[in-house]
């Protein structure tokens, strides 16, 4: 199940899950199958738990923190794309800034804020987010915590397809257009024509 991720460890990439993660292939079925507002809800949803971790290291580094406020604000309507997508970048830049594991939890929030701006995004934190479980649990130990964070990905998402018009949540405008095709769906199709 972790092959690639074993392959991917021996040639020290960067990023150790990826669209072809065999252990992520159930979730990116789910995740396209998503209206996009619902994968917005399960990325910013998420992302608070790993946001939790990166502010145990960093406690006063809050640009993370402000890449999800911003990013609800703008799934919302409460604010345009462009202070969402600086503080996108901001988030991105903690993770260049501090250079360690801990940046690789930095890009997971910066990806999950950015889900708001199309769906594609929303597996950047799984990528991110498990390298860093990957690392932090070391070569041989990692089995079981990236399962059952796996695990906990596809339950949540589950639960928001089930709940996200239970809320009566507030969106902006392009987040209420069910007509438009899954973005994730249609480039795992351009993905799979090639």
């Amino acid at each position: 199940m972790f092959y690639d991720v074993e392959i991917k460890l021996k040639k020290k990439n960067k990023i150790l899950f990826s669209r072809d993660s065999q252990s992520l292939q159930e979730l990116i079925k789910l995740i396209e199958e998503q209206k996009h507002r619902t994968l917005v809800m399960w990325a910013l949803d998420c992302a608070k738990i790993t946001l939790q971790e990166f502010e145990t290291a960093f406690p006063n580094e809050i640009r993370p923190r402000l890449c999800l406020k911003e990013c609800e604000r703008w799934a919302k309507g409460d604010i345009k794309m462009s202070i969402a997508k600086k503080a996108i970048l901001q988030s991105h830049a903690v993770a260049k800034e501090i250079d360690n594991n801990y940046g690789l939890l930095a890009q997971a929030i910066a990806h999950a804020g950015a889900t708001v701006h199309v769906e594609t995004h929303a597996l950047g934190l799984p990528f991110y987010e498990l390298t860093y479980i990957v690392i932090k649990s070391g070569s041989v130990n990692y089995f079981k915590p990236i399962s059952e964070k796996i695990k906990f990905y596809y339950d949540r998402l589950l639960y928001w397809q089930e709940s996200i018009d239970k809320y009566g949540f507030k969106w902006a405008k392009f987040l209420l257009d069910d007509s438009k095709p899954n973005k994730e769906k249609l480039l795992n199709k351009k993905r799979k024509n090639k």
